[in-house]
């Protein structure tokens, strides 16, 4: 009965293993299951990528910063760089369907490149403070993290653009403003920020949890300068220090709503463990054998702290319950998700959807999961054949592993996702069509609107004409005229 969420939601599930073909049904399916979708081709490939604050807003899209890695050859010409960007997202029912379209190697109206910052090393993940604007932490393949404020460092040059402007010639990294110290081996991809504050927690190959609040430095000169200890930039020590893995650290989450207190951790060892500053350096709770292999990512909802993500190697995803837990943890395990084929990379619970989160795999595709519905019952044999009850929708637009993706926490339900590798590094931005997780009597009801036009009736006014419906007039109202620029017409050129 439910034509999208039944149909179009689980469409790229018929053949998981040839994603080339689910691909190209995808790609005829966009302007039916997205509100709205941009593609931009990116140069480097791509391994984090992080929304920003909202810096302009108007009637139909508003200006907001996108934060984005460039993981380049390390030549002099082209260095690793963190890359600040500004995108337009457009609102919600603006967008018209012909706008929806795409060329693979195109890059997108929607983004311009506003600061490039060289950064030392590959950017492996980043993190924003929502505390403070424009204020970032990253990992690299190094001990070290680093913090940035994008709005006072200075853009730096690199390409052609760098080979003619002397100033650039050396290529040297830029000074972050904080180092925070502590690792005694890489910290490569573990980092979590607690959103309402300055804390950062970070894991390692060291197999230990670290925890920093950015404020310590110099009463808070962190964000304003200080001594300067490590190549020019102050630097900063851990709080406390977690021991229990056994092997690298994979990724690391807080509790929402615990002040920085509470936080769980992911490794190669398999392990799901818990830390509670109050409890000292030791787990307060230990899943020994979450996975049938190394764990790669976690996430806390914020919209029910008692439940818990992680993603593995094992190609699963697994929801915890925090209420559940034992001395060892084994009972609290509520479901398992088995839809990905390959590795998972990236898990995050949806910020305005209380039990909806996403999974982004090295399959290449992007799940959107709703845990109200498992073990739905009443499904047609069709829809069981098709996918589990729990599955809301599946992106299928990254035809290579997805490396990183994020909510957007200021424009509910819209995801930035990035992909890299052959057919990959790409940066989409995306909102799925609300009939899709609207409920059920809300979707019919509006589909009953434009039933003649769903079904290929012809409407005919007084006048006796047919009057184009709002996908060919270009959605509400002219799309050009209210300024949002078509998705296959040529790009300002990214800054250099």
């Amino acid at each position: 009965p439910r034509f999208l969420g039944a149909r179009f939601g689980g469409f790229a599930m018929a053949n998981p293993n040839d994603i080339d073909a689910d691909y190209g049904r995808w790609k005829t399916l966009v302007p039916f299951l997205y509100d709205w979708f941009a593609h931009h081709r990116l140069m480097w490939p791509s391994l984090s990528c992080r929304w920003g604050a909202v810096l302009e807003t108007n009637e139909f899209k508003h200006k907001q910063r996108l934060y984005l890695s460039e993981q380049t050859d390390g030549s002099a010409q082209y260095p690793n760089t963190l890359v600040v960007t500004n995108v337009e997202v457009v609102k919600r029912r603006v967008a018209a369907a012909e706008h929806l379209t795409f060329e693979e190697e195109s890059r997108s109206p929607f983004v311009k490149s506003w600061k490039k910052i060289i950064h030392p090393g590959e950017v492996n993940k980043i993190r924003e403070f929502e505390s403070r604007p424009g204020l970032v932490v990253t990992h690299t393949d190094a001990p070290e993290l680093f913090v940035w404020d994008t709005e006072t460092q200075p853009h730096r040059k690199t390409g052609p653009a760098a080979a003619s402007d002397r100033r650039e010639e050396n290529q040297t990294p830029s000074k972050p403003d904080l180092v925070l110290t502590g690792h005694a081996e890489n910290a490569e991809f573990a980092l979590a920020v607690r959103g309402d504050a300055f804390d950062v927690a970070s894991g390692g190959k060291d197999r230990n949890v670290l925890l920093w609040n950015v404020l310590d430095h110099d009463g808070g000169g962190a964000l304003g300068g200080g001594p300067p200890l490590i190549g020019g930039s102050p630097s900063l020590g851990p709080r406390h220090v977690f021991e229990g893995h056994a092997d690298t650290v994979e990724d690391v989450a807080f509790h929402p709503g615990s002040s920085g207190r509470e936080l769980c951790s992911v490794a190669c060892d398999r392990a799901l463990l818990f830390w509670d500053v109050r409890a000292g350096s030791k787990p307060a709770h230990a899943v020994l054998q979450a996975h049938a292999d190394d764990l790669h990512t976690v996430d806390w909802s914020s919209l029910d702290d008692h439940f818990v993500v992680t993603g593995s190697a094992d190609s699963t995803v697994k929801l915890w319950d925090k209420r559940k837990l034992t001395a060892t943890g084994d009972a609290c395990v509520v479901h398992t998700f088995s839809l990905h084929s390959a590795g998972i990379t990236t898990v995050q619970w949806c910020p305005d959807q209380k039990g909806v989160f996403a999974s982004g795999a090295e399959d290449g595709y992007l799940n959107v999961w709703d845990i109200t519905k498992i073990g739905k019952s009443g499904r047609t044999p069709e829809e069981a054949k098709n996918a589990p009850p729990e599955i809301m929708f599946q992106h299928a637009g990254h035809r290579t592993q997805v490396s990183d993706f994020q909510w957007n926490p200021l424009d509910p339900m819209t995801i930035a996702s990035v992909s890299s590798g052959d057919g990959g590094n790409t940066l989409q931005m995306w909102r799925m069509n609300d009939l899709i997780y609207r409920p059920e009597n809300e979707a019919l009801a509006e589909l009953e609107k434009h039933k003649a036009v769903i079904c290929g009736a012809k409407i005919v006014t007084g006048a006796g004409e047919t009057p184009k419906n709002d996908q060919e007039q270009g959605g509400v109202n002219n799309q050009a005229e209210r300024g949002v620029p078509n998705e296959t017409q040529a790009a300002t050129p990214m800054v250099e």
